[in-house]
């Protein structure tokens, strides 16, 4: 007997041709990628067409240290923005920017090199040049890390708050303010460090638990009968003791800086009669003395606060008589519904003693103690913590202390030294937010602004309202210079003053900073100069950041470069957002910016937020070498910025997962179009196979959701698209029919570029998805894709433009039949478990339906058994609505090549008629559009 001659049937097989890897070797793929985008100067390439323009204005970060995670969140968002709205044939305008004064910069360099007490005009020189080198050191460093997680931009102009342009820039803008008469010097409370011995700002203050002594003091009527008569209290028993009026405070260092008294003039007080004493305090607060302690007291007298005008108390540790005043801000049940002021120590005692003409009293010194004219001798040359025993001692001893305890609360701390900060009152240099109804000129320009999430238009209003003036001067040496001459008698500015400033910035921006350190004022004012004083303050780093929207990218302060949108932490509602509106609105009476993003902080699996105090942090430069940047770049993107963002090896892991079911898919298509020439085998759109003109619709329609999701900032919600529309548009459904007609289709033929020319569709459109999150990957992918293209997916400059599909798809129909396809499947699955089959080809279905729904699928009859993947479909007719579909395993003989199972017996070397006609004749012939 003859032997049958053997076959090769994967000869005959349209098998994929893998080249692009399964395995991404991001780490070093992604340098490769880099050092492609530098070659080709990418960024330049982007915008050589000036037509369009988006600018994102670079919040500035402090040039300290290495990036932490935070910043590579904030970095990624903003490229991710970018990348898109290059897809949207924008030219994009993004200068990376850095803060380089500071005090974080100030304590590293004081650390490092002992200049723990800076005296001479040397050591004041050699520690702003030891900052200045360490700055620029940092930049190299948090620069080269910025790069290597794929961010474009203008990275050979960058810019520096301290660089000589910057800085006289910076100047410009402050003499702006000053022309318009919004800077002011005045002698008021602000944050004050003893540590730094300087102001601060409220972006450098953190709230903490502080345990602090909850005091309850009493002070003593001056004129007991004429309140007694005020009231109409005649009993001589009672009249006979003095009135204590009891204060509660939990700053008892403050009591030596009393001035006043404040009540509320419409709460309820009582004069209370106990042990031989008579105390006034709110009528509500008498629990905190009476309640519990098994007291016999008497109500002598309820009044309101009003009654208590003209009145005076003394001081406790001096003759100084003190005036009872009102404020109507007092909770009558918060302590005994009464304060005591210290206009020095309080920004809103402050205003109250404004108000009341008060002259206060300052005790306390840049170092935290006090100073020599206190009443209390004892306390002289101490600091507040060491003061607070001698006061308490000296409250006991003239009966004074009614009652104190220990508790906990939240207390303003400096940032930096994590130390309790103080209100102190000092001469300042402030821009006035009263002047002119600016605040409500500012109020109004945030309303054309647009606020993602929209919360933050209440949180930037309600900021706005309680705003108190801005300090923007500080006592430290590094940082951008106030070149201002004032007077020593009247405390006012020299008359010309702005032109001085003009001729400064002028110098500062070709010699540096140190021009004012070393002009002599005789120099800059002709006459009269020894009645001026040279300021030795320096600009608060939130005016130098403030103020770039100006120094950077606008100077002639005309608004023709107004930027598109600021990206930050949920922290920049005081800090940056707030500076840039401030300034920006007082100059051109509008926002600088059109869009806020507002982010939240990074925290760890528990909700924690990462620090390195805590050491729950993860570094940056760690997951990149561990995952690679688009691993991270992938977590910025499914992360929530409205909320606080968790980060953790788990989700990592995750991430992974989610980034290797992108990557497959992707592989499969370009796995199978190596031969696929788009110039020559590209088949029009109207003219494919039905199903093929189906799932690019499907492609389309994803593509407009993905492109409006990028268009209102939703990134979050764009990988969640993509990932479904891989595993449930295409894996499940699409690659699931057309393996068979890829593999075993005859090649060349229509039904096989049908098909490529899908894939190829496909691919174009999905590698524009992923491109702002996943840059690396895509860049991979480009090379892959075949026919001719630019050097870069990025100078491709638009989302893949799909042509008109004619519309007769039907769509439901093909819903529908998805619908009866994944109940065919759970039909299958069912039967494989049970070990009735080893897979779907082993399948006969018979599906059940009404002739309505017949006549609509009868065009693709031929088909269906295809799309539901079995080797045999039959239809029958029934009268219900609703499907039914009945299962038998199929009985015939498995063809070798195609793997479907056929009645015909006497097929030719054990393959079916299809495949025969695949293998050596004109090809099968499928249905098309």
């Amino acid at each position: 007997m003859k032997k049958e001659k053997k076959i090769n049937f994967k000869l005959h097989l349209n098998l994929p041709k893998i080249k692009f890897p399964m395995k991404a070797n991001l780490k070093e793929n992604e340098k490769i990628i880099i050092n492609k985008w530098n070659k080709i100067n990418l960024y330049n390439s982007i915008n050589k067409k000036n037509k369009k323009k988006f600018i994102i204005h670079d919040g500035p970060p402090f040039a300290n240290g290495l990036i932490h995670i935070g910043h590579a969140y904030n970095k990624i968002l903003k490229d991710i923005i970018l990348k898109y709205k290059i897809f949207m044939n924008f030219n994009i305008s993004y200068i990376p920017g850095w803060d380089c004064h500071g005090l974080p910069i100030e304590l590293e360099i004081q650390k490092k090199n002992n200049f723990l007490k800076i005296k001479t005009k040397s050591e004041i020189i050699s520690f702003k040049k030891k900052c200045f080198n360490y700055v620029n050191k940092q930049i190299l460093l948090q620069k080269k890390d910025f790069i290597r997680l794929g961010i474009i931009a203008d990275w050979n102009n960058i810019y520096k708050t301290m660089d000589y342009k910057i800085i006289a820039n910076t100047l410009r803008t402050l003499n702006k303010l000053i022309k318009l008469n919004y800077l002011v010097r005045k002698d008021k409370p602000v944050y004050w460090c003893i540590k730094c011995k300087s102001s601060l700002s409220e972006y450098e203050i953190e709230y903490t638990t502080k345990k602090s002594k909850s005091s309850y003091i009493s002070f003593f009527i001056k004129n007991n009968n004429k309140l007694f008569n005020i009231l109409n209290i005649k009993d001589k028993k009672i009249t006979n003791y003095k009135i204590e009026l009891i204060i509660w405070t939990t700053t008892i260092w403050s009591i030596p800086g009393n001035c006043g008294i404040a009540v509320n003039k419409y709460i309820e007080y009582s004069i209370f009669y106990f042990n031989k004493r008579l105390i006034l305090i709110s009528n509500n607060s008498k629990n905190i003395f009476f309640n519990n302690k098994n007291i016999k007291y008497k109500i002598i007298k309820k009044f309101h606060g009003k009654k208590l005008l003209n009145i005076k108390v003394y001081h406790p540790f001096s003759k100084l008589e003190v005036p009872i005043i009102f404020d109507n801000k007092i909770d009558k049940y918060l302590g005994t519904g009464i304060t005591h002021i210290a206009s020095q120590h309080g920004y809103d005692d402050y205003i109250l003693s404004k108000k009341y003409k008060i002259k206060g009293l300052n005790v306390i010194n840049d170092n935290g103690k006090y100073i020599d004219y206190i009443y209390l001798k004892k306390i002289k040359n101490l600091n507040i913590s060491e003061s607070e025993k001698y006061i308490i001692k000296s409250l006991k001893n003239n009966n004074q202390l009614f009652l104190i305890e220990e508790i906990k609360h939240n207390y303003p701390h400096c940032g930096r030294h994590k130390y309790p900060i103080i209100f102190r009152s000092t001469l300042q240099w402030f821009i006035n937010l009263k002047k002119n109804n600016i605040k409500k000129k500012i109020l109004k320009s945030i309303k054309s602004v647009k606020w993602i999430p929209s919360w933050g238009y209440k949180k930037i209003k309600k900021m706005i309202k309680e705003r108190p003036d801005w300090c923007i001067s500080r006592q430290r040496y590094w940082g951008t210079p106030i070149p201002i001459f004032v007077n020593k008698k009247t405390n006012k500015l020299h008359p010309d003053t702005t032109n001085i400033i003009e001729k400064i910035s002028n110098k500062i921006e070709k010699y540096g900073p140190q021009y004012w350190d070393n002009i002599e004022k005789k120099k800059l004012i002709k006459d009269n100069y020894n009645d001026y004083e040279k300021t030795s303050d320096i600009l608060d780093v939130w005016f130098d950041s403030g103020s770039t929207c100006f120094s950077v990218l606008n100077t002639n302060f005309s608004d023709t470069k107004k930027i598109n949108m600021y990206i930050e932490g949920s922290d920049q509602y005081r800090g940056w957002f707030m500076s840039s509106l401030i300034i920006h609105t007082i100059i051109n009476n509008k926002a600088p910016y059109k869009t806020i993003i507002s982010h939240g902080f990074t925290v760890d699996k528990y909700g924690n937020k990462m620090s390195k105090s805590l050491n729950n942090y993860i570094n940056p430069q760690i997951i990149i070498n561990k995952y690679g940047a688009d691993i991270l770049r992938l977590w910025v993107s499914i992360s929530n910025y409205s909320d606080n963002i968790s980060i953790s090896e788990e989700i990592l892991e995750r991430t992974t997962d989610i980034y290797r079911k992108i990557r497959n898919t992707i592989r499969f298509f370009i796995s199978n179009l190596e031969k696929f020439n788009p110039k020559k085998n590209l088949i029009n759109i109207n003219k494919i196979l039905l199903i093929d003109k189906y799932i690019i619709y499907k492609t389309k329609e994803k593509q407009k959701e993905i492109i409006k999701l990028f268009k209102n900032f939703k990134i979050y919600k764009i990988i969640k698209k993509i990932e479904n529309f891989c595993i449930n548009d295409l894996s499940s459904f699409y690659i699931d029919i057309i393996k068979d007609r890829k593999y075993t289709i005859k090649s060349n033929t229509t039904q096989l570029y049908s098909l490529q020319t899908t894939m190829f569709i496909i691919v174009n459109a999905i590698i524009k998805w992923i491109a702002p999150i996943l840059s690396f990957t895509s860049e991979e992918i480009w090379n892959y894709i075949p026919g001719k293209k630019l050097n870069s997916i990025f100078l491709e400059k638009k989302f893949y433009k799909f042509k008109k599909i004619k519309n007769n798809l039907n769509l439901k129909i093909w819903d529908k039949l998805i619908i009866i396809k994944k109940e065919i499947n759970k039909i299958i699955e069912n039967k494989i478990q049970k070990k009735i089959i080893n897979n779907s080809l082993e399948s006969k279905i018979t599906l059940y339906t009404n002739i309505n729904f017949y006549n609509k699928i009868k065009f693709i009859k031929k088909e269906l058994k295809f799309i539901f993947i079995v080797s045999k479909l039959n239809i029958k007719f029934y009268k219900n609505k609703n499907f039914l579909i009945k299962f038998k395993k199929i009985n015939g003989i498995k063809c070798k090549r195609c793997w479907h199972f056929t009645q015909i017996k006497n097929i030719f070397y054990q393959i079916c008629k299809r495949c025969l006609l695949n293998i050596s004749g004109e090809g099968e012939n499928r249905i098309l559009a």
